[in-house]
């Protein structure tokens, strides 16, 4: 199953990004039968293979609000019922599931100094998408691993930021907002966080042009 799944989400530019055995106390829904899950498979992008996807997609050309949510649920919930497993969404909420500790369990991802997990080889530069129910308990190795940022040399990321919107107490973001929404700012919301992009880790993952500025594109508008 696990091989299938895999080759299922390579054609939609997606990869499996972990998983682990849930226990009761995630409550998690049934699976289509009643029964309950016996593999959580988290889904994401590493890079811009799901990009090039997305852009030839009817919800990308349609106009409408959120097309990258919206392409991720129609992809994902059809390659769902293929294999009777069900298909969660970090978007979807509230109550939203929790993505962020869900990755912690999965696989060898760390909070970075900007808030977002990092990992030790794609750097900043990947996303969770979805979860899969599964009714099949796979397995994917966890390498273990010890964060990137413990060792990082002076943690440009954190000097990167024009308007400092990352500090020791946490992330400003309306000054964030702020600066990309004025002329200065403009280099920032066409060519992606700069914060983000002085990370070493993840070179050759760095999102394409057009991909940073969808996703900065996206930020603005939800903090207009």
């Amino acid at each position: 199953m696990l091989r299938a799944l895999q080759e299922a989400l390579a054609q939609e530019g997606l990869i499996a990004r972990g998983g682990f055995r849930p226990q009761p106390e995630d409550e998690l829904p049934s699976l289509p039968d009643g029964s309950p899950a016996r593999y959580i498979l988290l889904v994401g992008n590493a890079g811009s293979d799901l990009w090039k996807e997305f852009v030839s997609s009817p919800e990308y050309q349609d106009g409408k609000a959120d097309p990258l949510d919206r392409w991720t649920e129609r992809t994902v919930e059809g390659l769902a019922a293929g294999f009777g497993a069900v298909a969660l969404f970090p978007f979807s909420g509230p109550p939203y599931f929790p993505f962020q500790r869900w990755a912690q369990r999965g696989e060898a991802v760390f909070p970075s100094p900007l808030g977002l997990l990092v990992h030790p080889a794609y750097g900043l530069w990947h996303a969770y998408r979805a979860a899969l129910l599964l009714p099949e308990a796979v397995e994917i190795d966890r390498s273990e691993a010890e964060s990137p940022c413990h060792t990082c040399a002076g943690k440009p990321c954190l000097s990167a930021c024009p308007v400092c919107a990352f500090q020791a107490e946490g992330y400003d973001v309306g000054a964030c907002a702020s600066h990309i929404s004025a002329p200065q700012g403009k280099g920032c919301l066409s060519g992606g966080c700069l914060a983000r992009g002085a990370c070493p880790l993840g070179e050759r993952y760095i999102y394409e042009p057009d991909h940073l500025a969808f996703h900065m594109a996206a930020f603005a508008r939800s903090r207009a």
